[in-house]
């Protein structure tokens, strides 16, 4: 099983009532939440750990990871209200505005519900929830507990807007990536990270530094994998966009899943894992990223669309 850790919330997408006037349409989402729809809709074992609300926004958060055969085995319940993100989608990159003071999802505590099993090869972490305490400190020590047993990703999924202090936030995302075996990050990210940086040589300062693999994502620009060996590129797939909220989240879980299909998540493996597979693992994800991204909203497909 693969286990996704973080932050579910309400997506408030942009759309245009019948008199054509803006308004918002309310769409399940999360980073980490739609990493675990995505690895259950591609048919592996999936599940999801954070706090979810019992409110009617949290029963559809719930809902829909059911639907999507994703196991709320580490997922905490309580009547804290549900976090709530209003999306922007005017820039090339979308733009969000959150509302997650005392939610379900910051104030949960991962010990107070059931410890990581066996049967879970991998943890997924990232986003929002990996900056406000007392969630960061929570996750962190999730983390810290199972470095070395099972393999851990990592995508920092930069949030400016909730950031009060960078070089806090920005040595953070440098501990956090130097202990994960596979780090996942978008270009514009980097750029935030580290402005004026080339995505190669922060990659090989990562890698030297612990990770055991870095994916940078660059949009339409397709996508590059470091490892120890040398660089794999995949391009992306053609398709007619309609926007990109939760590509990243689908390609991550669909490059996560891809990996465990072939017997290669595991720590050792993916620290020497070979070029071909890499790029099949890579080319696997952009399409399944490329398929949320010909639909509203973040809509990973179910894997009889991959067929």
């Amino acid at each position: 099983m693969i286990v996704s850790c973080g932050e579910a919330l309400i997506d408030f997408l942009p759309v245009k009532d019948v008199d054509g006037r803006d308004s918002y349409h309310p769409k399940v989402g999360g980073s980490p939440y739609n990493v675990a729809m995505t690895i259950g809709r591609l048919d592996i074992a999936a599940g999801f750990l954070g706090g979810i609300s019992t409110d009617f926004f949290g029963e559809a958060l719930a809902e829909e990871l059911v639907r999507s055969k994703v196991s709320l085995k580490y997922a905490g319940r309580s009547n804290r209200p549900s976090t709530l993100a209003f999306v922007s989608l005017v820039h090339d990159e979308p733009q969000y505005a959150f509302f997650d003071e005392n939610s379900a999802g910051r104030l949960h505590d991962p010990a107070a519900h059931a410890p990581i099993g066996d049967e879970v090869e991998a943890l997924h972490f990232g986003s929002i929830s990996l900056i406000p305490e007392p969630s960061v400190s929570r996750l962190a020590a999730v983390m810290d507990q199972n470095r070395g047993k099972r393999v851990i990703c990592y995508d920092p999924n930069v949030r400016p807007t909730l950031i009060t202090d960078r070089e806090v936030f920005c040595k953070q995302v440098e501990r956090f990536a130097h202990g994960a075996d596979i780090v996942k990050i978008s270009g514009a990210d980097l750029d935030w990270l580290h402005p004026g940086e080339a995505p190669e040589t922060i990659a090989a300062g990562w890698l030297a530094g612990g990770t055991g693999l870095v994916v940078v994502t660059r949009g339409g620009a397709g996508v590059t994998a470091y490892t120890r060996t040398g660089s794999v590129f995949s391009p992306v797939v053609p398709v007619k966009i309609a926007d990109t909220v939760g590509a990243g989240d689908s390609f991550t879980g669909g490059f996560l899943s891809r990996l465990s299909e072939k017997g290669l998540l595991r720590i050792d493996t993916i620290r020497g894992i070979d070029h071909a597979a890499l790029k099949d693992a890579l080319d696997f994800a952009n399409r399944v990223a490329a398929i949320t991204c010909s639909r509203p909203g973040a809509d990973p497909p179910w894997r009889k669309e991959l067929a």
